[in-house]
């Protein structure tokens, strides 16, 4: 028999923010506690980046795995002002970073990151390389929604489809498909490349 741990209060809170607002795109379980597990595994001084920030619900459980470190850093990007203000006056740790604006065109000025979730169109339907890019040799990245089930236009499908076959193809990266939740896929990219991550103070 397994037991389900407490929301933490934080996700809660976002939880609510989503209810209030009428936001249908916050990430489902299991997402949310494999974010805070992936989060707790980043290197020292490690970076994350969330595309898609909507209530802060997965910005939430990243914040949570990371818990007390303030070596590593999170930032999340949504492009919807009034979602991204509402979750910046939510209680975030200094190390957290919400940002507004379209994903494709802030993503080349991030740098790298050790963990990237991507759960917005911009940086996974549109700009998917701009997103390989920012990943860090060694890096994770989860790419949300890929259930095929859950979409009927074949706009959509499509889209997925063209994810899918971007992840499996790219020489960078080493990707599984995991049938859980809203259908996730996870990639790493390859740590044979040379990068030294004071590269990124020069962005």
């Amino acid at each position: 028999m397994t037991t389900r741990s407490a929301v933490p209060a934080r996700v809660h809170r976002a939880l609510t923010r989503a209810s209030e607002f009428g936001f249908h795109g916050a990430c489902e379980d299991p997402v949310g506690p494999l974010l805070a597990t992936l989060a707790a595994a980043v290197p020292p001084n490690g970076r994350i980046l969330e595309l898609g920030t909507g209530t802060g619900v997965g910005t939430a459980w990243l914040a949570e795995g990371l818990g007390r470190r303030d070596d590593a850093r999170l930032e999340t990007v949504e492009l919807d002002e009034s979602l991204a203000a509402a979750v910046r006056a939510d209680d975030w740790p200094a190390t957290v970073t919400i940002h507004t604006g379209d994903a494709e065109a802030l993503l080349p000025t991030l740098g790298r990151f050790d963990l990237i979730f991507a759960d917005a169109v911009a940086g996974k339907w549109t700009g998917l390389d701009l997103t390989i890019d920012a990943l860090a040799p060694g890096g994770l990245l989860l790419v949300d929604d890929m259930d095929l089930g859950r979409y009927t236009d074949p706009q959509h499908r499509a889209a997925v489809l063209r994810v899918e076959q971007a992840l499996a193809d790219d020489p960078r990266l080493v990707s599984a498909r995991i049938a859980a939740g809203t259908g996730l896929t996870i990639s790493t990219r390859r740590g044979d490349l040379p990068y030294d991550r004071r590269d990124e103070e020069t962005l």
